[in-house]
């Protein structure tokens, strides 16, 4: 049988129905599905997972080790470990704001402080100019602004301020994080897509006030809606993830991507409702019985630097075999 695996953390509805399904469609195709099963990981040790779904890494460090190990071995891990590790938000904003994405106008901040047992002080600094100007920075990015840090998610950490006496309140309260400081988008809709590979959306009315899914079908026009989907595809192949949320607040007909670093997104069915979760579900299981059997791990990779016209896919750490074949073989070759 051909293995994929499930790391995950607490989450209820979503791990026994993920693997019950995959089970049940990959019986036919030698693919079953479980839990992944720790307990050290000797250095070289062979890879006992075709692929690996990824849902708690991120607050795991062990896990993290583990999974680039993995595909070191000859995994293929939703998410990739290794671009996970690397990405921001703030990253996210320009390099979708560069492939022609609305981005609402953001600026990165300086920490306001530091972890205790790290060994900051002022000299520490000295790349940094002070004051901040404060006032400028909030005349460019409008007033009000969302303070929020320019890595993590479920909302914590966001602050809406009017003012630069809200700013500095706020702020005060933000160590030891880096935190981002963003254009205010005054939207009429709101949607969240789930994402499934890098290309097969969908879009779901979301009120990010209530933090509540809507079952609206048609929440968008037919326009508004391939523009959402289009973007949504555009940022999934630029940043490489295969499982990711990502959220668009719509302002006069145009959709503001706003939160798009989800790659561990929230699947449990009391909170996406019955009718996404059953969707979520079916999803992910053939997403992975698929990439068990054709998957390609160069796929795992972002596209950003490709996309712009910079370098090769993942030229960051190694573009794939082909990729760097190509830019080194001889002027006039023909490659085959």
């Amino acid at each position: 049988m051909l293995k994929v695996g499930l790391m995950c953390g607490r989450e209820y509805s979503f791990p026994p129905a993920f693997i019950e399904r995959v089970n049940e469609l990959g019986k036919k195709e030698g693919v079953s599905a479980e839990f992944v099963k720790l307990r050290g990981t000797k250095m070289g040790e062979a890879a006992e997972y075709r692929v690996i779904v990824d849902r708690i890494s991120h607050e795991v460090e062990y896990y993290r080790g583990y999974l680039k190990h993995a595909v070191l071995q000859g995994t293929y891990v939703i998410n990739n470990p290794f671009w996970w590790t690397a990405d921001d938000k703030y990253f996210n904003y320009s390099v979708a704001a560069k492939l022609g994405i609305a981005i609402p106008k953001t600026v990165l901040l300086p920490q306001k402080g530091y972890p205790a047992d790290v060994d900051i002080n002022s000299e520490s600094l000295r790349n940094l100019t002070y004051p901040i100007d404060w006032d400028g920075l909030l005349d460019y990015v409008g007033r009000p602004a969302i303070l929020k840090p320019f890595s993590g998610g479920g909302w914590k950490h966001v602050y809406k301020v009017n003012n630069k006496e809200e700013l500095w309140e706020a702020y005060d309260k933000t160590s030891p994080y880096c935190m981002t400081l963003q254009e205010f988008i005054d939207f009429g809709q709101y949607v969240r897509c789930f994402t499934f590979g890098k290309t097969d959306i969908l879009p779901v009315a979301y009120d990010p006030k209530e933090r509540k899914y809507l079952v609206e079908h048609a929440y968008l026009s037919k326009e508004l809606g391939a523009r959402v989907v289009k973007d949504a595809q555009t940022i999934n192949q630029a940043l490489g993830y295969e499982m990711n949320t990502i959220e668009f607040a719509i302002k006069d007909g145009v959709p503001y991507a706003i939160d798009f670093l989800n790659p561990a997104p929230d699947f449990e069915r009391d909170r996406i409702t019955e009718f996404y979760f059953e969707h979520v579900v079916e999803k992910m299981a053939r997403l992975v019985i698929d990439r068990t059997l054709h998957g390609n791990i160069a796929n795992t990779w972002p596209r950003w630097e490709e996309m712009l016209g910079i370098g090769a896919a993942a030229g960051f750490t190694g573009a794939p075999r082909a990729a760097q074949a190509a830019q080194t073989a001889p002027s006039g070759s023909t490659k085959r």
